[in-house]
């Protein structure tokens, strides 16, 4: 009997690699809903905090990105709305 995997493990697999994490960022930025995007900026975290012996090295503490997805944050609805208001949009790009 073969064993399969769950869409969340090829997800985090997927997003340890930086152009499909910035393309699951961009996608989930495009969605009105801001908490869309903490969820996608959780998932990429994961990811990599996977596979990154210092998790902290990208990130900062990884605690610290997780407490503050678990408030929120009306600011980047503000910064994306006033953004859509003069013709620009927020996007994410790889750090070279």
């Amino acid at each position: 009997m073969s064993k399969t995997r769950s869409y969340k493990e090829d997800l985090l697999e997927a997003l340890t690699d930086p152009i499909e994490a910035r393309e699951y960022l961009n996608t989930a930025l495009e969605d009105e809903n801001p908490e869309v995007f903490l969820l996608a900026l959780r998932d990429v975290v994961e990811a990599n905090s996977q596979t990154q012996h210092d998790s902290t090295r990208h990130y900062g503490s990884v605690s610290d990105l997780h407490a503050t997805l678990e408030k929120g944050n009306s600011d980047l609805d503000r910064v994306r709305s006033l953004l859509n208001q003069i013709g620009f949009k927020l996007v994410v790009e790889v750090n070279q």
